[in-house]
């Protein structure tokens, strides 16, 4: 069994579990790790949880954190950000230059600026080996381009989603599960694409972790269109309210009525 943390890696990394190493963290805290080409910088966003080897969604090896980002260590990384704003704009530059079908969306160096990784939205697939040679050569470091969805690029531009909140995949997801229409019709949500669409244009996040609940409640209760009968009056039901477990149901005589469902 192992202490873990989830730690998101850089700024815009993946977010995977890390041994403490039977040191104390909290969320928030930057953390130096260790990595297959030495140590990078990551933040926490979890309490430390216990971790059984049948946990383990890989074969590899659990990392480690290393220690607790110093003082020093905090200005590099601010440094590093500092400088990547320079970096992408030469990117931009030459991607102009090269005259390719991509979008530099973000970018970062590794914590010992030994690496720069450019993340870019393109329609299909496109050629930068030129890009890349012309990159590194400017800036004698390792060159990584990894092509990124419009999910991934909204979790690392962030922002507010139509609740008000900060949007779910820059906060606290860590992976992207498949979301359909079919989701939203079951928790009787406009099909407006506009109602129902996050920051990306997809469906909202939410309505899939969302979904089992709304299931969950709908248990018992009479489908939108179905007729029963109310008081010994036959009606259809017009509407249905999950989260209140009750129905509008329109009677054979015009008059709407309001009823509650009971928990089975």
């Amino acid at each position: 069994m192992y202490e873990v943390v989830q730690v998101r890696l850089r700024e815009a990394g993946k977010i995977s579990p890390y041994s403490t190493s039977g040191l104390k963290f909290a969320v928030g805290d930057y953390v130096i790790v260790s990595e297959d080409r030495g140590l990078e910088y990551g933040q926490v966003i979890s309490e430390p949880e216990a971790l059984l080897d049948a946990d383990l969604q890989t074969q590899e090896p659990l990392r480690k954190i290393v220690r607790t980002a110093t003082h020093g260590d905090i200005h590099q990384i601010e440094s590093n950000k500092k400088k990547i704003e320079e970096v992408s704009k030469t990117c931009m530059r030459k991607i102009q230059e090269c005259k390719l079908p991509m979008k530099l969306v973000e970018a970062e160096y590794s914590f010992d600026r030994s690496k720069i990784i450019f993340y870019f939205t393109a329609e299909g697939r496109v050629d930068f080996r030129e890009l890349v040679k012309d990159l590194a050569h400017i800036f004698k470091a390792r060159i990584e381009l990894k092509q990124i969805g419009v999910r991934d690029e909204a979790k690392m531009l962030g922002g507010l989603g139509p609740c008000g909140r900060q949007l779910c995949c820059s906060k606290f997801l860590k992976n992207f599960e498949a979301v359909t229409i079919k989701m939203a019709k079951e928790q009787n949500l406009p099909l407006n694409p506009t109602k129902i669409s996050g920051l990306c244009g997809r469906l909202m996040c939410c309505l899939g972790y969302e979904h089992e609940c709304y299931k969950e409640l709908m248990k018992g209760m009479p489908r939108e269109g179905q007729k029963i009968k109310v008081k010994g009056v036959t009606g259809k039901v017009i509407g249905v309210n999950a989260l209140n477990r009750t129905v509008v149901v329109e009677l054979e005589t015009g008059e709407q009525v309001t009823i509650s469902c009971e928990n089975k």
